[in-house]
């Protein structure tokens, strides 16, 4: 039960990514690549005047995987926290004595419903990377 409530948060998250890379990231790609493009074609610009060109051309495809890097650690960190927790009480369930095969099952559904909840984060989660993104000149 575990298995697919993970199965399933990772692949909404794969979903979030993958729709936020194609309507976002790509065209902030395509522009640092012509932005870079653009500053090799100076040819009276001096090498380090064309480097930093570059280096602001390729500054908000920079700050738009911070972003996303960002947001997706403090997702993970979250999934995390609710699994140790589980974890946890398991072992305190065990170690009262609990008999394990009913510990097993707490646990289990203790991982599915740190699964179900963080399913319910992913659109949030997606739409504050949109808007963050967004607002990137």
């Amino acid at each position: 039960m575990a298995e697919a409530a993970q199965s399933r948060v990772q692949a909404a998250v794969e979903s979030a990514v993958q729709a936020l890379e194609r309507e976002r990231i790509r065209g902030m790609q395509g522009a640092m690549f012509r932005c870079s493009a653009r500053c090799c074609e100076d040819s009276a610009a001096s090498m380090q005047e064309v480097q930093r060109c570059i280096e602001r051309c390729h500054a908000p495809l920079a700050q738009a995987q911070a972003i996303v890097t960002a947001e997706l650690e403090h997702f993970q960190d979250r999934l995390s926290r609710c699994t140790l927790h589980c974890n946890d009480k398991a072992r305190d369930a065990l170690d009262a004595g609990g008999a394990e095969a009913r510990v097993r099952g707490q646990l289990d559904a203790c991982l599915a419903s740190c699964g179900e909840d963080h399913l319910r984060l992913v659109p949030a989660m997606a739409k504050k990377m949109q808007e963050s993104l967004a607002s990137i000149q």
